[in-house]
């Protein structure tokens, strides 16, 4: 009996496997999360973790990190079972994690940040800060993550703030890393460094967990692949062994379209006329300079940028979120093919905004668009509580009518949801985008402004999307297309300005090159 029980060990130690989860069950009132969920992630690799928003893939990491319990099932880390009832537990054996929605103290510095919970000079010692300081720097300097460690994330980019997170689990010195869509926010180039970064961890022994939904990143970056739907395995592949097409079909469970399909605009008078546009960041200083661009009916404008270039702030201006130091914005309706009367909503405020014809889907769903801890129902008529559908006389809210347009919005944009009296918080971050994005559309706006619309969603989901953005512009309205995601830009504009530092530095044809964009997102506009 001792003999196999060595035996067994011996076998234990000398797995493969740097994580197994073996039969992971878990469910919530209405939801199966987790349904009998097998992953195998081999020591030394890059395993990528795909499925649909809802398919259960954070479900899955948050067990393994000891944030969410399993009804049922058993972890194993290097061949040992293990109980992981927190995220001490995880971190003690060895599991870092990056989540999609940062786990940062805003007023606090990136050195606090970062060393949190494991500051140098002990429990009972003063807090060394120039030890801290230096050490973020080293590791900076090591991973090609270059960050001041004195800046508090407030000041932070979106961007820098991932950084931010890669480098805290970094510094505790993980040897498993889970990912989850940790490129979202980032440029093309910053995802190629963070690549090349991955590379060279899993070269030093570490095993990273992947979770993207950008299938070009699947077979760029991961050595194999393990795809979820709704809650269950369909399908473990090796990546160099397949292609975008069948990880998509496994996805989704069904042929999706990889390509925008779309026909020639036919643009019309000019809508939305921007005219030396000035505005100020949070700390004062000139981050929009002389901007000036129109976009006509029946055509998408896409705005491309390294972000932290002006582009958020730009979309703040245009939709009364940010007073502008100077500068007109105009908005003119269009009736059949000729246009009215233009409008001057430069300093009209959100409402006045709203009210004249515009539409907003902005870049963080969650900060701006969406209140989590409220109702589908609730949040279907947001920035709208006072339209007269929806509240007698401005005030007493219509209940019975804003259940049925709740219940429309649902049907028409395929909000997958057991109820729309559930809280948004319990919708994936799909879903909850198409929520936002069947408030904004179905009140039949004269311009779209589309900010970052696909950031954070499935492949099943950003087709979706895609598709709608095309059938406004088919419609014939403006839409003011923002995204961090050049293939989105080249696919979707008619034609494309590019920012840099604040201003349009040109305005080209959606067939420009991604080289040829690069060049222009940073400054290389200049020694044409």
């Amino acid at each position: 009996m001792q003999e196999s029980t060595v035996a067994d060990r011996r076998e234990e130690v000398s797995t493969p496997y740097a994580v197994e989860m073996r039969d992971i069950y878990k469910a919530w009132p209405g939801v199966v999360a987790s349904n009998h969920v097998n992953l195998l992630v081999k020591k030394g690799e890059i395993h990528a973790l795909v499925g649909e928003n809802g398919a259960g893939k954070s479900t899955l990491m948050n067990i393994l990190y000891g944030i969410v319990k399993p009804d049922s099932g058993e972890v194993r880390i290097n061949g040992q079972p293990v109980q992981i009832s927190g995220p001490r537990d995880a971190i003690r054996l060895g599991i870092g994690m990056v989540h999609q929605h940062f786990m940062l103290i805003p007023p606090l510095t990136v050195a606090e940040n970062i060393v949190l919970g494991h500051e140098p000079g002990g429990l009972r010692a003063t807090y060394d800060r120039q030890r801290a300081r230096k050490e973020i720097k080293n590791l900076s300097a090591q991973y090609g993550l270059p960050i001041d460690p004195d800046l508090r994330i407030e000041q932070l980019s979106v961007g820098q703030q991932q950084r931010v997170e890669i480098l805290k689990m970094l510094y505790r010195g993980a040897d498993i890393l889970v990912m989850d869509e940790p490129t979202g926010v980032l440029t093309p180039q910053e995802t190629d460094e963070l690549f090349v970064v991955l590379r060279d961890l899993v070269k030093q022994g570490k095993t990273i967990i992947f979770i993207t939904h950008k299938l070009r990143e699947v077979l760029s970056v991961t050595d194999s692949i393990t795809v979820l739907r709704r809650g269950q395995n369909v399908g473990e592949l090796v990546t160099k062994e397949t292609n975008q097409r069948e990880i998509a079909r496994a996805m989704v469970g069904r042929d999706v379209l990889l390509r925008v399909e779309k026909s020639p605009a036919n643009p019309g008078p000019v809508v939305l006329h921007v005219q030396d546009l000035e505005a100020k960041s949070d700390r004062g200083l000139p981050i929009l300079r002389d901007v000036s661009f129109d976009v006509r009916a029946g055509e998408i404008l896409g705005i491309a940028g390294v972000e932290g270039n002006g582009q958020t702030e730009l979309v703040e201006v245009l939709t009364g979120m940010r007073k502008p130091s100077s500068g007109l914005v105009t908005m003119t309706p269009v009736v059949d093919g000729k246009p009215g009367r233009a409008r001057d909503i430069t300093e009209m405020g959100a409402r006045g905004v709203r009210i004249a014809g515009m539409c907003h889907i902005p870049e963080d769903r969650r900060e701006s668009g969406l209140v989590i801890t409220e109702s589908i129902e609730d949040n279907s008529i947001l920035g709208r509580h006072r339209w007269r559908q929806f509240a007698w006389r401005g005030m007493v809210l219509q209940l019975k009518n804003i259940a049925s347009w709740a219940e429309k919005l649902i049907k028409e944009f395929d909000v997958r949801t057991p109820s729309a009296t559930a809280a948004m918080r319990t919708l994936s971050g799909g879903n909850q985008q198409k929520l936002i994005i069947a408030r904004e559309l179905s009140t039949d706006p004269i311009v779209l402004v589309a900010s970052q619309p696909t950031r954070g969603v499935d492949i099943g989901a950003i087709e979706f999307i895609h598709r709608q953005l095309i059938e406004q512009r088919d419609a014939g309205k403006a839409v003011l297309l923002v995204s961090a995601e050049l293939d989105e830009i080249r696919s979707l504009s008619d034609r494309i300005a590019v920012m840099y530092e604040g201003q349009i530095v040109d305005i080209v044809s959606s067939d420009a090159t991604e080289e040829e964009l690069g060049i222009l997102m940073t400054g290389g506009h200049h020694e044409v």
